[in-house]
Order: C-alpha cells, then sequence, then structure tokens
C-alpha cells in the first residue's frame, strides 16, 4: 500500500475525487450486473492486520486498481495541461 500512499500524496483533491467517481462508477456497474457487493466484509479487512490469503489477495487486486485508475486521471490531467 505503499505506492498507493505516494500516490494519495502528490495527487490534487480534484483527481482523488475523479478517480473516486470512477471507481464508484466500476462498483455500480458490477452491482447492476451480479448483485450486491458484500462491503461490510471487506471494511473490516482494512482495519486489521489480521487476514487469511484469499483475503490478502482482494486487498492487492483492489490496491492495483487504485493504483491504475489513480495513473489513468494523473495521466489525462498531464495530457491536458500539456
Amino acid at each position: 500500500m505503499i505506492l498507493v500512499d505516494q500516490l494519495v500524496e502528490v495527487t490534487e483533491k480534484e483527481d482523488i475525487a475523479e478517480c473516486a467517481r470512477l471507481l464508484a462508477m466500476n462498483v455500480a456497474h458490477y452491482k447492476r450486473r451480479y448483485g450486491e457487493l458484500p462491503l461490510e466484509d471487506h471494511l473490516s479487512m482494512i482495519v486489521t492486520d489480521d487476514i487469511n490469503d484469499e483475503q490478502a489477495e482482494l486487498v492487492i487486486d483492489g490496491m492495483e486498481t487504485l493504483v491504475g485508475m489513480l495513473g489513468t486521471v494523473i495521466e489525462d490531467v498531464e495530457k491536458v495541461e500539456h
């Protein structure tokens, strides 16, 4: 999660908000297609150090998705600025 933390530190607040909007749209798309997500179970994984291998893989996948989305938003902003 260190890379995520570093990206969040250098990313403008507006860009983080854009990233959150895009991720929210992805969640909404999933929800419509496959049904409700069990977010309550996942929230507990964020605040504990005691997770199993399956949960660890889910956290890693989620952080990779976040890094990818932040990277996309930052890249788009840089294209617009130049």
